[in-house]
C-alpha cells in the first residue's frame, strides 16, 4: 500500500469514528429527551399539576357540554340521610323491671336480717349493710336505716318498691338513666319524714336500670331504606362554563369534573407516549438540520458533547421540577444552559440550542405557552447582554437582563387575569430575580469548571490572563522587554487580522501576547533584548549551538505556559507559532561552513519541533510573526514592497505545509495580507526629519509620503538571528 493510500485509509477511519460518536450523540439526545417528556406519567403524577387540596394555578373552563353523574355528590346526599336517621330503641321491657323489683326484695330481705341480728353489735351491722352491691349506702343512711322502728321500717320499705315499680313502668334508655334516677326522689310519698323519704330514694335509685335497649338492626335497616331512597346527583356543565378558578382551593368534586372532562390522567395513555415521542424526534431532526448546515460543530465533537450533556442535564433536572409545584418551574435557572453555551461555544450556538429546551421544559404544563415564553426570552435576553462575556460586569447585566425579561411574560400574562392575585404575582416577580441571579451565578461556576476540566478556554479567562499584572506577563517584562513589547506589537496586529476574516479575536490576541514568552529566561540571546552596542552572544556559537538556543524558547515557553497554569489552548500558541520551520540564518551559515554540501548537515537540529498550526487563530499568529519581522527587518521602501514582503511569508508558510492543518482558504490568506498591510504600514509610517537649527534650510512645502521613504536594506537573509524567517 503506498503512502498516499495509507494516508486516505486513516482518514477514512477517522471519519467513520466520528460518524460513529456523532450518532451516538444524536441517539442518546433521542433517549433522554423522550425519558425527560415521560417523566410525569412515568412518575403517576397528574399532567396538570392538580390534585385534591392544592390551589388552582390557572382558571379551567369545560372544552364541551358535559352531564355526569356525581358519585362524590351522590355519596354524600346518601351519607347525609343516613345520619339523619336517629337511633332506633326497642320498647320497655317488663321482664327488666320484674327482676329489680325482686333484687330489691331481695336486698330488703337482707336488710331486715342485719337489723334482726342480736349478736352482732352496731359496728359489724353497718359493715354488714356497707357490703350491699347493688346500692351503695353512705353511713348515715345506714345508721338511721338501723335506727328505725319496725313499723317505720316496713312503712320504707313498701314506699321502696312502689317507688321502683313507679319508675320502672316509663321508658327509660341508657342515655335517659341519669334523669331517670334523679326523678326518683319526686315518686316518694310526701307523707313520709324527710330523712325517711332519702332512705327511700337511695334504696331505689341503685335498682333503676334501662328497661328499653338499642336495637341495632332496626337502626340499620332505616338507614340503609333511607340512603336507597336517595336519587343520583348530576352535575352539568355548557361549553365555556368555568369549571375550576385560578386561587380556588380544588375539592374532590372538582376533580371529579375534570377527570370527567379528561383534562387530568392518573396513568400513562399510548397517546402521552407518541405526543412526547413526536416532540422527541423532531426536536432530533431540528439538530440534525442545524449540524448539516453548521459543520463546525460536527468537526468539534468534544464541544458538541459537552453541549449535549449540558442540554440534557438541564431537560431532565427540569422535568423534574416542573412537575412538583406550580411555583418552583418559575426559579429553575434554565437560562443558565443558554449563559454558559454561550460563554463557551458562542452567542449563535446557544441561541439555536435554547429554543427547544425551553419548549421541552414547559411541555404538558397547565401554562406551557407562558413558561416557554419566560424561559425562552429571558434566556435570549441573558445571552445577548453576555456577548462574548469579556468581563464580570457582563454576568450581572446577563442577570439583570433576564430577570427583567421574566418579570415582563409574568406581568403580561398574569396582571391582565379578572382575578389577578398581586400577592401571587409579586411573589413571582421576587422568583424572577432570584432566577436571575442563579441562573447567571450558576455559569460563572459552571463555565469555569467545565472549562477547567475539558481544557477550554472562556472569554473571562482570557480577559483574566491579558492583564498586565498577570504573573507571567511581570516576569515578560522584567526579563525581555523587547520581546514584551514585540509580543504587544505582534498580538495588536493578529487580532485586526482575526476580526477580518472572522476569528476569534480576544484568544489571537491574548495567544499572542504570551507566544514568544520562552525567550524570557534566555533574553539576551534574541536581538529585540540586546542593548545597542553589546556583543551579539550567536557569534561565539556554532550554527548548532545557536539555532538550539534559538528553538529553545518554544521548549521554554511551554514550559513556563503550565508553570503558571494558563489555558491549554494558549499554550498551543506556544507550541504551533513557528510549526516546523527552520531558522534559516543559523541553517545557512552551517551550510556556508559544510561549503555548501547538504549532506553534512542534519536539518532536524535546525528544525522548530512543531506541531503546525492547527487553528486558524494559531495560523494568524504565525503569518502575523513572520511577516512583522520580516517588514522591520527589510524596511520596505514603499506600500508596494511592503505589500511584497508580506506576501512572500504568507506564500513561504503556505508552501512547506505549515497552513496544511488549516482551514484557511485563499481568500482570507489575501484578507490577512491585506490587513498585515494596512496595520504594518502604519507602525512604520515616515516621521518627519526635523531641520539642525545650526544651518540654514530653506523653506520648502513637501507633501509628505504615505510610507517610509527610506533606502531598502539587503533582500537577503538578515544576519539577525531571529527565529521568525
Amino acid at each position: 500500500m503506498s503512502e498516499s493510500q495509507a494516508i486516505s485509509q486513516v482518514e477514512v477511519d477517522i471519519q467513520r469514528r466520528r460518524s460513529i460518536i456523532l450518532a451516538l450523540l444524536l441517539v442518546g439526545i433521542l433517549i433522554f429527551t423522550l425519558a425527560a417528556l415521560m417523566v410525569p406519567f412515568l412518575s403517576n403524577q397528574i399532567d396538570s399539576q392538580i390534585s385534591s387540596g392544592e390551589v388552582a394555578s390557572r382558571e379551567i373552563v369545560a372544552p364541551r357540554s358535559l352531564t355526569y353523574t356525581s358519585d362524590i355528590l351522590t355519596e354524600a346526599q346518601k351519607a347525609a340521610a343516613g345520619d339523619s336517621i336517629a337511633a332506633i330503641y326497642s320498647p320497655p321491657d317488663t321482664a327488666i323491671a320484674r327482676d329489680q323489683l325482686e333484687h330489691l326484695r331481695g336486698t330488703l330481705t337482707y336488710i331486715n336480717s342485719v337489723r334482726a341480728d342480736t349478736f352482732a353489735t352496731n359496728e359489724q351491722k353497718l359493715a354488714d349493710l356497707a357490703a350491699l352491691e347493688d346500692i351503695d349506702l353512705d353511713l348515715e343512711t345506714a345508721q338511721s336505716i338501723l335506727n328505725l322502728s319496725d313499723s317505720r321500717w316496713q312503712a320504707v320499705q313498701q314506699e321502696a318498691i312502689v317507688v321502683l315499680e313507679q319508675v320502672m313502668r316509663a321508658t327509660i334508655r341508657e342515655d335517659r338513666l341519669e334523669a331517670a334516677r334523679d326523678n326518683v326522689p319526686t315518686l316518694v310519698s310526701l307523707s313520709l319524714p324527710e330523712d325517711q323519704a332519702t332512705i327511700v330514694s337511695q334504696l331505689v335509685t341503685g335498682f333503676v336500670t334501662p328497661n328499653s335497649l338499642y336495637s341495632e338492626v332496626l337502626t340499620e335497616t332505616a338507614r340503609q331504606q333511607a340512603m336507597e331512597a336517595v336519587s343520583p346527583v348530576e352535575r352539568s356543565f355548557v361549553q365555556g362554563q368555568t369549571i375550576l378558578l385560578r386561587g380556588q382551593i380544588i375539592s374532590e368534586t372538582d376533580l371529579e369534573a375534570l377527570e370527567q372532562f379528561d383534562l387530568v390522567r392518573t396513568q400513562t395513555r399510548w397517546q402521552d407516549l407518541v405526543s412526547a415521542a413526536a416532540l422527541a424526534i423532531l426536536t432530533l431532526v431540528y439538530f440534525l438540520v442545524y449540524l448539516r448546515r453548521n459543520s463546525n460543530l460536527t468537526e468539534d465533537l468534544r464541544g458538541l458533547s459537552v453541549i449535549i450533556i449540558l442540554f440534557t442535564v438541564f431537560l431532565v433536572g427540569g422535568r423534574f421540577v416542573v412537575t412538583s409545584q406550580t411555583i418552583i418551574p418559575y426559579i429553575y435557572p434554565l437560562a443558565a444552559f443558554s449563559l454558559i453555551v454561550a460563554s463557551l461555544f458562542g452567542t449563535k450556538t446557544a441561541l439555536v440550542f435554547a429554543l427547544p429546551l425551553c419548549i421541552l421544559y414547559a411541555y404538558d404544563t397547565p401554562n406551557a405557552f407562558e413558561l416557554t415564553l419566560y424561559n425562552l426570552l429571558g434566556s435570549y435576553s441573558g445571552v445577548f447582554a453576555l456577548g462574548a462575556a469579556r468581563r464580570m460586569t457582563s454576568f450581572f447585566w446577563a442577570a439583570a437582563l433576564i430577570a427583567f425579561a421574566e418579570i415582563m411574560v409574568i406581568l403580561a400574562f398574569r396582571i391582565s387575569q379578572p382575578n389577578a392575585d398581586l400577592i401571587n404575582i409579586a411573589a413571582l416577580v421576587g422568583i424572577a430575580l432570584v432566577n436571575g441571579i442563579a441562573a447567571s451565578s450558576l455559569t460563572v461556576l459552571l463555565q469555569y469548571v467545565i472549562a477547567q476540566v475539558l481544557g477550554m478556554t472562556t472569554a473571562l479567562q482570557l480577559m483574566e490572563i491579558s492583564r498586565p499584572d498577570h504573573p507571567l506577563l511581570q516576569f515578560i517584562l522584567r526579563n525581555a522587554p523587547g520581546t514584551y513589547q514585540h509580543s504587544l506589537q505582534v498580538a495588536n496586529l493578529a487580532e485586526q487580522a482575526a476580526e477580518i476574516i472572522g476569528a476569534d479575536t480576544l484568544l489571537t490576541r491574548v495567544g499572542a501576547i504570551y507566544h514568544d514568552s520562552g525567550k524570557a529566561l534566555n533574553p539576551f540571546f534574541f536581538i529585540e533584548n540586546q542593548l545597542p552596542g553589546t556583543k551579539n552572544p550567536h557569534d561565539t556559537l556554532d550554527p548548532v549551538s545557536s539555532a538550539q538556543m534559538i528553538i529553545q524558547h518554544v521548549p521554554d515557553g511551554v514550559e513556563l505556559s503550565r508553570k503558571y497554569r494558563l489555558p491549554r489552548r494558549i499554550q498551543e500558541f506556544v507550541e504551533e507559532h513557528h510549526g516546523t520551520m527552520m531558522t534559516r540564518y543559523q541553517y545557512a551559515k552551517a551550510l556556508e561552513a559544510a561549503s555548501g554540501d547538504e549532506s553534512q548537515i542534519d536539518e532536524n537540529q535546525f528544525t522548530y519541533p512543531g506541531p503546525r498550526p492547527r487553528s486558524r487563530e494559531t495560523a494568524i499568529l504565525m503569518l502575523a510573526d513572520g511577516s512583522e519581522a520580516r517588514v522591520r527587518a527589510e524596511r520596505p521602501a514603499d506600500e508596494d514592497e511592503l505589500r511584497k514582503v508580506i506576501q512572500s511569508v504568507v506564500e513561504h508558510r503556505l508552501s512547506s505545509g505549515q497552513l496544511d492543518e488549516t482551514d484557511l482558504t485563499l481568500r482570507d490568506l489575501d484578507n490577512l495580507i491585506d490587513s498585515f498591510t494596512t496595520t504594518l504600514r502604519g507602525i512604520y509610517h515616515p516621521r518627519i526629519e526635523y531641520p539642525d537649527p545650526k544651518k540654514q534650510i530653506t523653506a520648502k512645502s513637501e507633501e509628505v509620503p504615505t510610507v517610509p521613504i527610506i533606502s531598502r536594506q539587503s533582500s537577503e537573509i538578515s544576519p539577525n538571528p531571529r527565529p521568525e524567517s
